[in-house]
């Protein structure tokens, strides 16, 4: 049986093996410092000259003046993105709503390491991801990635918060660092959001013009220029300020990057009525409403030119069309094409329209003054201060995503990419599930969330699903859609240090650890975290059973099973085997007798020699 690694992968690691492989004579060794005996300390690097060399078509001189993007700490924030974690979720029953069904997830923690602890069960799974992060207006509070310290150290105290209860900081203007602290907390959590990302996936990230340009420079490096699709402009507000200084700020921007832009295909929005009128049958053709289009260019269209001649006879001379001769002659087959005078037209009907392209200019879906009202509506109150209008979200959903699609928001603030979500699955039938992520950070002393009962801003999130919830099955009463969500809470690994570093305990507390799992952690606790270890999904489908009086997980239909009791007999052991699971998972030290312990590979070998064996 193989040990399980229980923290997260090390990126750096995989990187480096990927260039192995490209770039072998690009990568070399240094000396880091030496040991207590004055023995060299090697660590592995690469030759950057050498690799600029080999992706490029002339000689680099290393001295050359080139265009990049920097700023103190960069090279930090990219190796936090890299840098594995020992953490995981804690599910928390108590708070979910209908844990045992539900496929959607709510994730309270910090969301850089979130974003660690989802890399293998999520890798290239995600459709969409949208973000609201902090603007850096020098009112925002951004999160708090302590760069002065040794990145070994800022590990053991990542997820840690203040007295509190936050790990944030307000970032003034007065600041030194204004823009650099924003680029190293943004940095690595978009950098980690890419490789989650689908194939197809895309990435929607909402900014005022404090950071608009810097983060485009991020996402123009990160998912590289070409990959670039919309920058949105959103109408945020509702009326003109009549106060302001210069001009009324009226706008937001939305940035829309795709991970690979080859793949990503654009969903087009609904005709409205008012298109859908333009659309009659006057010959009341069997094929339904059509409109009437011109065939032939006109201005800077460009064209075609040539004669044609229709089926019935009719001739045209010389002329610039829109279409190639063979695709003209197939309308006028397909009894598409209608003659008046000396023009023709062609009927396009209302099936052959996809719908309307998406502008960049969205002014008809909400605003922030709405999106206020919405909340008021479900809490009797303004309980959060900057929330997005669903029908803001829903067109994200509309144009990016399909009805199975996963969608991911981790800086999800009053949650309102679950109430979209949740709004255009009982609008379309579509089963697209959400994860949120949220650090839950305090509200106000004497604020009116404060004064509703709320102490931070993941309960007022979890309440406005719930709310929300209700109001759409209300509303739609014949909807079947998944109104609950599973809470997950950042925490430290279920594992106590021994597990990761038995070499460098001291033989008494070796002696002293009779078991290598936390004291207050229970089996549900081990379950998530085996499951984000061996990249199962968190919303998959976990059966119990009991077996000889063991408590045994089915996770996914039998693709992982796993029993984490103590003193397990070959009853057990068989009962898993006979199931035939893709993974197997036991707790090293949970066999009744030595005599369980050895016949444990002859079991499955007999009855289950593909499962893979694992314990923790």
């Amino acid at each position: 049986m193989d040990k399980l690694q229980m923290q997260t992968a090390n990126m750096a690691d995989e990187n480096y093996e990927t260039l192995l492989k490209l770039f072998p004579n690009a990568l070399t060794e240094i000396i880091t410092g030496y040991d207590e005996y004055g023995r060299a300390i090697i660590d592995r690097a690469i030759d950057v000259d050498v690799l600029r060399q080999e992706i490029s078509c002339r000689v680099i001189d290393s001295r050359e003046e080139r265009y990049q993007f920097t700023w103190p700490g960069k090279k930090k924030a990219m190796l936090l993105a890299n840098a594995p974690i020992s953490a995981t979720l804690r599910p928390c029953k108590d708070e979910s709503v209908d844990f045992d069904n539900t496929e959607n997830l709510y994730i309270e923690g910090d969301n850089l390491d979130v974003l660690k602890v989802l890399q293998e069960a999520y890798l290239g799974k995600i459709k969409m991801v949208y973000i609201d992060p902090p603007y850096n207006t020098g009112n925002d509070f951004v999160y708090s990635d302590n760069f002065t310290e040794h990145i070994d150290e800022y590990l053991t105290n990542s997820g840690q918060f203040d007295d509190e209860g936050n790990r944030l900081f307000q970032n003034t203007e007065s600041n030194g660092r204004f823009h650099t602290d924003w680029l190293n907390m943004i940095y690595p959590r978009i950098k980690l959001a890419k490789s989650i990302l689908s194939e197809d996936g895309v990435i929607y990230i909402s900014i005022d013009e404090t950071e608009h340009d810097n983060l485009r420079k991020i996402c123009d490096e990160i998912f590289g220029a070409n990959n670039f699709i919309a920058d949105i402009i959103w109408k945020r507000k509702r009326g003109r300020d009549n106060s302001a200084r210069w001009f009324s700020k009226a706008h937001e921007y939305c940035l829309l990057y795709a991970k690979n832009k080859e793949m990503f295909e654009t969903g087009y929005l609904a005709l409205d009525e008012e298109t859908k009128k333009a659309y009659k049958n006057p010959d009341n053709d069997p094929r339904g409403d059509y409109r009437m289009l011109g065939c032939w260019a006109r201005g800077t269209q460009g064209g075609v030119k040539y004669d044609f001649t229709t089926k019935d006879g009719q001739y045209f001379s010389e002329r610039l069309w829109l279409f190639s001769k063979e695709n003209l002659s197939k309308l006028d087959a397909d009894d598409k094409l209608i003659i008046r005078g000396d023009n023709i037209y062609r009927k396009m009907f209302i099936y052959e329209n996809k719908g309307k392209i998406p502008e960049t200019l969205w002014d008809d879906v909400s605003n922030a003054a709405n999106a206020s009202d919405e909340i008021k509506k479900l809490f009797d109150g303004i309980v959060f201060d900057t929330p997005k209008p669903t029908p803001y979200i829903k067109r994200m959903l509309e144009i990016s995503t399909h009805k199975d699609s996963i969608i991911l928001d981790f800086f999800s603030g009053s949650a309102t990419t679950a109430n979209a979500v949740m709004t255009l699955n009982a609008e379309d039938g579509g089963n697209r599930k959400y994860i949120l992520v949220q650090v839950p950070e305090k509200v106000a002393e004497g604020s009116n969330a404060a004064k509703s009962g709320y102490t931070n801003i993941c309960e007022i999130g979890k309440e406005r699903i719930r709310r929300a919830a209700k109001n759409i099955i209300k509303d739609n009463p014949n909807c079947n859609i998944d109104y609950g969500f599973k809470v997950l809470k950042l925490a430290t690994s279920n594992m106590k240090d021994v597990y990761y570093n038995p070499a460098q305990m001291e033989q008494q507390t070796l002696f002293a650890s009779t078991d290598n799992i936390k004291e207050d952690r229970t089996p549900e606790d081990l379950l998530f975290q085996v499951m984000l270890d061996l990249g199962v999904m968190l919303s998959s489908k976990i059966e119990e059973k009991v077996i000889a009086g063991k408590k045994v997980f089915n996770v996914a239909e039998g693709f992982l099973m796993a029993c984490f009791d103590s003193d397990i007999t070959e009853e057990t052991v068989k009962a898993v085997a006979q199931e035939k699971p893709y993974y197997a998972v036991f707790r090293d030290s949970s066999m009744a007798n030595d005599s369980v312990a050895t016949n444990f590979e002859q079991i499955f070998a007999t009855y289950s020699p593909e499962t893979v064996r694992k314990v923790l």
